[in-house]
């Protein structure tokens, strides 16, 4: 597809729309809408807009269809699989000034939120009326709701309450010729026609820009506890993750975390902290309505982990402990940044697999020299792998690297697993869908755009 670039009469079109000082033509004020949270990549925009609503958003979406000017929406660029790096250049859209919380039904349990809402924001809000929004990404302080559904992300908690997907009711879109349509309805139950709604979330941006939210919410159960499992190595933690809920536990939690990872988070955000002699570690959390409720679970919890050679078991018995042991986990992306530039993947296999995926994909980066710091969800068999780049050569980084990816996703997809399992594919991890996707997926979804996005214009070159 062939883009235009945007004439000086485009652009005062724009400034009439959103206003002046809505408009960013200079390229200091633009280069912070190049760059994620993507390992080192940027891209410069030509303009960025700061639209208020809706109706400007539209209209802004009329004059690029007919122009051909591709656009990026954006929340706060925290994703790490460069889905809102505008490769095409054209225009950024940032939605950071819609951030309205518009309701919050706690009759029906439902939050209707604008996209630029940050997820803790909502969470913190809706706890105030005993409600509880689950999803909690790491960057949960910072990342923005639609962010959150344009990859449907997930987080610590989706072990036991799903991911963004699960909670999103309704969407408010605006298609790329400008019209403005709700995907679904404000309902629990709806079997009318496609599922809209599912098909948008996880789109990353690429099939309409998200205007408006509707998210379910749940009753918040006030009482939790958290476990901190030492192991001597990564595959003894690994294998005891499926045999603890074999024993009717339902974790609200369940985190690895590897020793190079704890170490460096420790560093980094200067926490003291005695990894003894383990090598990983297990994070595990429960919760509760009644606080009788949770002993019973760390105690099945606990004889599990003595069954299967947990070096010590702590009990993180106040609120300043339990602080510091998730901002221990919470950092470590951050701070595998922090130490060099990376690679980070963000591979997926159901969780009795988990420990196959670990080893062999140790196995085969060990062979190529590589350092790796792994973490993840271990409950639904998540784990993110960081290649350190270190001082590895450019054209390792860049010709060898690729092809060793390539062998972790066929190891995931030799599991039953597949390529991401909550960051996107954005840019950096679409050359690798033919590791789990047939020629006929890509035609769907190549025809699924084409009705959404004729002419290309929503965030370009991402997915596929």
């Amino acid at each position: 597809m062939k883009y235009n670039t945007i004439s000086k009469d485009i652009i005062e079109s724009f400034i009439s729309i959103c206003g002046a000082e809505n408009v960013l033509t200079e390229t200091i004020e633009k280069k912070p809408f190049g760059k994620d949270q993507t390992e080192d990549l940027e891209y410069l925009p030509e303009l960025v807009l700061i639209p208020k609503n809706a109706i400007e958003i539209s209209e802004i979406c009329k004059i690029c269809n007919q122009n051909l000017i591709p656009i990026t929406s954006r929340g706060a660029g925290t994703g790490l699989s460069g889905g809102c790096l505008p490769v095409k250049g054209g225009l950024v859209l940032s939605l950071v000034k819609l951030n309205k919380i518009l309701k919050i039904d706690n009759e029906n349990y439902q939050a209707i939120v604008e996209p630029g809402v940050i997820n803790e924001v909502l969470q913190m809000e809706v706890q105030k009326l005993g409600l509880f929004y689950p999803p909690d990404p790491a960057s949960k302080g910072s990342c923005t709701l639609g962010g959150n559904v344009a990859h449907s992300s997930g987080g610590p908690r989706c072990v036991k309450y799903g991911t963004t997907r699960d909670y999103v009711l309704n969407l408010e879109i605006v298609l790329a010729n400008g019209e403005i349509i709700e995907t679904g309805a404000n309902v629990l139950k709806n079997s009318t026609g496609y599922n809209l709604t599912q098909l948008v979330v996880g789109s990353e941006g690429t099939l309409g820009i998200v205007t408006k939210i509707t998210l379910k919410l749940l009753p918040y159960p006030p009482f939790r506890a958290l476990m901190l499992a030492y192991f001597h190595d990564a595959k003894s933690a690994c294998a005891t993750v499926p045999l603890i809920f074999q024993n009717g536990v339902q974790p609200s939690a369940m985190e690895f975390m590897d020793k190079k990872g704890v170490a460096l988070s420790c560093k980094y955000k200067s926490i003291d902290f005695d990894l003894k002699t383990a090598n990983a570690f297990l994070l595990i959390e429960v919760d509760a309505f009644n606080e009788q409720d949770l002993m019973p679970q760390c105690e099945k919890i606990y004889q599990v982990l003595e069954q299967n050679n947990a070096l010590e078991v702590l009990m993180a018995e106040d609120s300043a402990t339990i602080e510091k042991l998730w901002n221990i986990r919470r950092s470590i992306g951050e701070v595998a940044k922090m130490q060099s530039i990376y690679k980070e993947e963000d591979t997926v296999v159901t969780r009795s697999f988990l420990p196959n995926l670990y080893e062999e994909t140790l196995a085969l980066c060990a062979i190529h020299g590589l350092e790796t710091i792994c973490y993840g969800h271990a409950g639904d068999g998540n784990l993110h792998i960081n290649i350190l780049k270190n001082d590895l050569s450019d054209i390792f980084w860049h010709n060898e690297l690729p092809k060793i990816i390539r062998q972790i996703f066929e190891i995931c997809k030799k599991y039953g697993g597949t390529i991401s399992g909550e960051h996107g594919i954005g840019l950096v991890q679409k050359p690798y869908l033919d590791v789990v996707f047939l020629s006929a997926h890509f035609e769907i979804m190549r025809d699924i755009k084409k009705a959404f996005d004729p002419n290309g214009i929503l965030n370009p070159e991402k997915i596929f």
